[in-house]
């Protein structure tokens, strides 16, 4: 086994990260702001073509943006130095599945870019917790 008992760390860190980062932004800031779906707007939802079932909820911050980066960056920052590979590709996967809301008509672009900036943050202070408390070493430079 690669990681053994730290893959179970890095998986249980990732759930209590997207938990967190959902409550922030589905319950906190949505409810705070109660920006109206564009899907949802009386004058908006005559110029969108809805691909999608609506929502009742609230458009400002976009969940799916901030939870997406959040697994995005975490993981990306997690393997960055032993693929490299894997930060650009988890970064585009993100902001591929947060500009889809935008597409399909139930988010303002500034919905998935807030997002996107919040589970970004939300990632890298997971990131750094983890790699200064529990698992997570960096190489040592060589002199």
């Amino acid at each position: 086994m690669m990681y053994g008992k730290k893959a179970w760390w890095l998986v249980l860190t990732i759930a209590i990260a997207v938990l967190v980062s959902d409550q922030i932004s589905g319950n906190l800031i949505k409810n705070t702001a109660q920006r109206l779906r564009p899907c949802n707007d009386p004058v908006m939802s005559l110029k969108v073509h809805l691909l999608v079932t609506c929502g009742q909820g609230y458009s400002f911050v976009s969940s799916h943006a901030t939870n997406h980066f959040v697994v995005a960056f975490f993981l990306g920052a997690v393997f960055k130095n032993k693929y490299s590979w894997v930060f650009p590709v988890a970064l585009c996967w993100a902001a591929f599945i947060s500009f889809s809301q935008v597409y399909v008509g139930v988010h303002y672009p500034i919905d998935v870019i807030c997002g996107a900036l919040l589970g970004s943050l939300i990632g890298y202070i997971t990131y750094r917790v983890i790699q200064t408390k529990i698992l997570i070493s960096t190489p040592q430079n060589s002199a």
